[in-house]
């Protein structure tokens, strides 16, 4: 992945502040649905109304939402709200075709935007202050955790990083 430049986000109703997690959700979402939507028919798949609404969601916000707040928000307006178990497989389906990740520490999930392969270690950097997600994946990342895995004799069937900080808007505004 490549490093991108800073770019403006009313983040905390300041004008101009900086938050690249809320750029990249807000520019790639468009992109990454409609690979989600090519990837579903080439692998002779469905995205079902439910599971595009909640895609669809989850890419309109750079924070993790959980299950019931994600419910809330692709429910119909004045309508019954979706049953939980209904979320919970459209949601395990986004997370197998690896169209969404799920950040264990939060129990909530986040849209991926990049498409990463099965066998990618994928690192989740995660703004304690604003809640903000960026994700990044390297060679040299997979390659060390391979390494730590193999000298434990481990076979990992998911890999992923959680990383807690604070992200470049908000050490900014700290000051």
């Amino acid at each position: 992945m490549t490093k991108m430049q800073p770019h403006a986000h009313d983040h905390d109703g300041a004008d101009d502040a900086i938050c690249r997690h809320a750029h990249d959700h807000r520019n790639h979402a468009a992109q990454a649905l409609a690979r989600a939507e090519h990837l579903c028919r080439e692998r002779g798949l469905r995205l079902t109304p439910i599971r595009r609404k909640a895609l669809e969601a989850l890419h309109a916000d750079h924070r993790p939402v959980g299950a019931y707040d994600l419910a809330d928000r692709i429910s119909p307006a004045g309508g019954r709200r979706l049953a939980p178990i209904s979320i919970y497989r459209a949601l395990d389906f986004l997370v197998e075709q690896g169209f969404v990740h799920r950040l264990s520490s939060r129990n909530a999930y986040i849209a991926c935007l990049h498409g990463h392969g099965a066998d990618e270690v994928v690192a989740f950097l995660i703004c304690e202050a604003c809640g903000g997600v960026d994700e990044d994946s390297s060679p040299a990342m997979k390659k060390a955790v391979a390494a730590i895995a193999q000298t434990r004799q481990f076979s990992p069937s998911h890999q992923v990083v959680e990383i807690v900080g604070r992200c470049e808007h908000c050490r900014s505004v700290q000051g």
